[in-house]
Formats: C-alpha cells, sequence, structure tokens
C-alpha cells in the first residue's frame, strides 16, 4: 500500500511539473485563455498515458503470477 501512496505522489507531482514547464515555454507568447487550455491538454495527455502504464505494469504483474 506505501507502494500507491508514493506512486501517487510522483504521478501528481510529475504532472504538476508538466502543465509548468508548458506555462513556461507558452507564458506571455500566447493568450492566457490558450495558455491554460494547451496546459490542460497536455496534461491530460500524460495522464493517459500514465494510465497506460499502470494498466501494463498491472497486467505484467497478472500474468505473471498465473
Amino acid at each position: 500500500m506505501k507502494e500507491v501512496i508514493i506512486y501517487g505522489l510522483v504521478a501528481f507531482s510529475s504532472l504538476t511539473m508538466l502543465a509548468f514547464t508548458v506555462h513556461m515555454f507558452l507564458g506571455g507568447l500566447v493568450d492566457e485563455r490558450t495558455e491554460t487550455l494547451t496546459m490542460v491538454a497536455v496534461t491530460l495527455i500524460g495522464a493517459i498515458v500514465m494510465a497506460f502504464l499502470v494498466w501494463d505494469v498491472l497486467r505484467r504483474r497478472k500474468g505473471r503470477k498465473s
């Protein structure tokens, strides 16, 4: 159970850093609404990729136990 909490904190911090990176690249170059929408889109894509990685790890662990 401890590893789930640690992985969750790491995932949250990674997504936060990803959104901040987009902010640093686009801040001041585009409209604030466009920047926000881009940050949300990139963060959602990152969360989907992380969810796929979690699914893959769980699938491989399940297959190894059988």
